[in-house]
């Protein structure tokens, strides 16, 4: 009886311990830049190239920005991770997805705009970092009021 117990134990322990794995997997530096170039910065993301093979969907004129829906698709061979910026925003990182061999790099989000903001979404593929810029018209405070 004390080996299952122990057994149980050990096994908690280890569905415990993913969530830390998690967060040491956490970039600081990136998350809590307060400037874009920052946070490129912290992603590791030295002059991304312009590329037209990422799609942003997004309204033109968001009449809320509290809730401003965004669509990101890479068509770049092996794309690796999608990261989203917001120019104006306090933390202009808005989130970075990574993904694995043979998954569709998309992603939806919802973000906050506290004013109009160029978007910038840098997609890494191949080792090297490619950006495409949308601007986004804020008539309705989100995260400033």
């Amino acid at each position: 009886m004390n080996n299952i117990r122990r057994s149980l134990l050990a096994a908690a322990g280890l569905l415990l311990l993913k969530p830390l794995a998690a967060l040491a997997a956490w970039n600081q530096e990136a998350f809590g830049a307060k400037s874009a170039a920052d946070a490129l910065k912290g992603l590791g993301t030295a002059n991304p190239a312009p590329s037209k093979d990422i799609v942003i969907e997004a309204p033109q004129i968001a009449e809320n920005g509290a809730v401003v829906p965004i669509e990101i698709s890479s068509n770049i061979p092996g794309t690796t991770s999608i990261a989203v910026l917001i120019e104006k925003n306090p933390f202009p990182l808005a989130g970075k997805f990574d993904f694995k061999e043979g998954a569709l790099p998309f992603v939806k989000l919802n973000v906050k705009m506290g004013e109009t903001s160029d978007v910038r979404v840098i997609a890494l593929a191949g080792g090297k970092s490619f950006v495409a810029t949308r601007e986004i018209k804020v008539t309705i405070g989100g995260c400033g009021g």
